[in-house]
């Protein structure tokens, strides 16, 4: 687009480059600043990587610059959470939200690169890397990564110890209990997990990936067990995962699905 300006007119940070209010300050403003000689039309361009994880003091600089600079300059900022983005530095934005990839693009990606290293591979490791990375094609690369240099062979067995998620189909039993209300026999097998050295959220997070693929035979019981296990998840994300936490998950879905039986 800028051709042969490209270097010059292109400024990048990373999520490894120092991004505190000083450098937003100076570096960012700065190049902000610089007169470049551009086609018509064209304008000096600012990519900035993982904007969320940047204080609420450096998204307010960068605000201010971006107002200034609007005419010369145009940004382009990449985040995961779009909600510890300002509403300020949002407004000046047009944004654009890029969905998860599907289980069978992750899949078929995951396997062209076993066939160019020529990894042995099962299809159920294969189809286990494509759970765990929920349509994250980075995390998929990554399992992948992490089980061939440890293991060298990837298999369902060698995936899950490696990437250590709790086992699909005892969270599928969880579950089972959970919808016939047995909350003593749900909890056991939660327990038995953590005991193996899981942690409470990676047991919720498990069951509501679970959740997404398992048929409950009832829509309703679906929709709810997935909201509930939603509303976990961004509790124990928030720094409460604790097995209190846990054992509410399980109560809640037991006590969901009985009252939901009651109404059919």
């Amino acid at each position: 687009m800028l051709g042969s300006q490209a270097k010059k007119a292109v400024l990048e940070l990373n999520a490894s480059d120092d991004r505190g209010i000083n450098v937003i300050r100076d570096r960012i403003k700065s190049f902000a600043k610089e007169v470049i000689s551009l086609p018509p039309g064209r304008h000096k361009i600012i990519i900035l990587d993982e904007v969320d994880s940047m204080t609420t003091a450096a998204q307010q600089s960068l605000r201010r610059i971006m107002e200034l600079y609007s005419d010369t300059t145009r940004f382009a900022l990449a985040c995961n959470q779009s909600e510890k983005i300002i509403d300020a530095l949002q407004s000046r934005c047009a944004i654009i939200r890029y969905f998860k990839l599907t289980d069978d693009q992750v899949l078929k990606r995951i396997l062209k690169i076993c066939e160019y290293e020529n990894i042995k591979y099962t299809d159920d490791g294969l189809e286990t890397i494509t759970f765990i990375a929920d349509g994250d094609l980075r995390k998929a690369v990554n399992c992948l990564q992490s089980t061939y240099a440890g293991l060298e062979v990837i298999n369902k067995e060698n995936v899950l110890n490696i990437c250590d998620i709790p086992s699909p189909e005892r969270i599928e039993n969880l579950l089972k209990h959970c919808i016939s209300s047995e909350w003593r026999k749900a909890h056991d097998i939660a327990y038995d997990m953590i005991k193996e050295g899981h942690t409470p959220f990676d047991v919720a997070l498990t069951s509501s990936n679970v959740l997404r693929r398992y048929d409950l035979g009832s829509e309703a019981i679906q929709i709810e067990f997935l909201k509930i296990g939603a509303m976990a998840c961004n509790t124990m994300a928030s720094g409460l995962s604790s097995v209190i936490q846990l054992d509410k998950l399980i109560a809640d879905w037991c006590i969901a699905a009985k009252t939901l039986r009651g109404k059919c």
